[in-house]
């Protein structure tokens, strides 16, 4: 502990807190996750070595897809706490979708496909290893100042094999939990973390939660508002849930075209693959990469004044002919609306070059101004910290 200076607290929760700190040795800045051992009977946390034994395992890979998932850097043993140490990023995608709603009302379209395809593309490299994140929400995903995402918060993650063992159901914050883990399933594949993007991608593209239940029965009765309700012939498995109630109300799905006006056709399509309801009909993250919404049609070809950054499909969105990792540079962001002038006395800053840049400035002039919108999320609690396992 000694080769790190703690600048400021970042949060606290359940297991311990996190520290922005600066490493002596190189001056790089990092995030420093402590984990309080004197109260624990057991010694370390399951959630705590099941998190240091994902991240050293990705932390390997050299697949482009390990880009997009944040980094440990060191894990510091003492006698009363367990360290570790990550790479720092400056906020996550609910403060970034906050700062977003203070002047635009939601993360603009481009910004939104890039990080989709961050995300699915991280997610699609925890699949091809074997290993479930269980816990995916806008807080455990972070940002850079680049624009850059990257999956974090690894408590609920684990390894599986096959065939499928039974897992706990006490998974993913409620807002962002699957059906089938709603109904009481544990026998779920890699599916979860599909449905869970699904919610974030459209929480990006509304600036509203999708299905912001208030407890497990008002959610399941969200999703079949929705979705439609289930049936024996629309979901085979569904007689095998534990909680499935025949005596379920029947309710039409919803057009989500109406639901989400905001999404152009091709963004509706990649969603309502990744919310079937069916988790076996559901669209894995390596397919929906491949998807329309990813690679856009050709344009015509742009005069020498214009500039279409879509013009040729992007290889960089394929996670088998990467070269490098996404990045802001892949999509040069679009004009921005013209800002309001002033949010509460705060107004919009017009110097950063960049979309993100902006959203940053604007962040930061909230928060001064103690205009910072407060972060939300539905069930149980959850982020760096907070990721019981029963």
């Amino acid at each position: 502990m000694e080769n790190y200076e703690r600048l400021e607290k970042v949060g606290e929760g359940t297991y311990g807190t996190v520290y922005k700190c600066r490493q002596l040795a190189t001056n790089q800045v990092v995030a420093l996750k402590k984990i309080r051992l004197e109260e624990e009977d057991e010694g370390v946390p399951s959630t705590a070595l099941r998190e240091v034994s994902v991240l050293m395992e990705l932390g390997q890979s050299t697949h482009a897809g390990a880009e997009c998932i944040v980094k440990l850097l060191d894990v510091i043993q003492l006698d009363e706490s367990l360290s570790l140490v990550f790479e720092y990023l400056d906020l996550d995608l609910k403060k970034y979708m906050d700062a977003a709603a203070l002047f635009f009302a939601r993360v603009v379209g481009r910004d939104a496909q890039k990080f989709m395809s961050q995300l699915l593309l991280g997610l699609a490299h925890l699949h091809s290893r074997r290993i479930l994140h269980r816990d995916l929400k806008p807080q455990n995903l972070l940002i850079d100042k680049q624009g850059n995402l990257k999956i974090a918060d690894f408590g609920l993650a684990r390894a599986f094999g096959v065939p499928l063992r039974t897992y706990t159901h006490e998974i993913i914050t409620l807002w962002y939990r699957p059906l089938e883990v709603l109904l009481g399933g544990r026998h779920y594949t890699t599916a979860v973390d599909v449905w869970s993007c699904a919610t974030i991608f459209a929480e990006m593209a509304s600036g509203l939660p999708l299905v912001p239940g208030d407890s497990e029965i008002d959610q399941i009765f969200r999703i079949f508002r929705l979705m439609g309700t289930p049936t024996p012939a629309t979901w085979p498995g569904l007689v095998q849930m534990p909680d499935y109630k025949a005596s379920f109300p029947q309710w039409r799905p919803t057009d989500l075209r109406k639901a989400l006006p905001e999404m152009d056709d091709a963004g509706l399509a990649l969603l309502q693959g990744m919310l079937q309801i069916d988790p076996e009909r559901r669209i894995s993250a390596k397919s929906a990469l491949r998807h329309p919404y990813f690679h856009p049609p050709a344009s015509p070809a742009p005069s020498s004044s214009s500039h279409a950054p879509f013009a040729a499909p992007n290889p960089l969105l394929n996670p088998y002919s990467l070269t490098a990792p996404p990045s802001a540079s892949h999509f040069p962001p679009a004009p921005a609306p013209a800002p309001p002038p002033a949010y509460g006395g705060v107004p919009m800053p017009g110097g950063p070059a960049t979309y993100a840049e902006r959203l940053y400035a604007a962040a930061a002039a909230a928060a001064a101004a103690g205009q910072e919108a407060e972060s939300g999320g539905g069930g149980r609690p959850g982020g760096l910290m907070a990721s019981p396992m029963q």
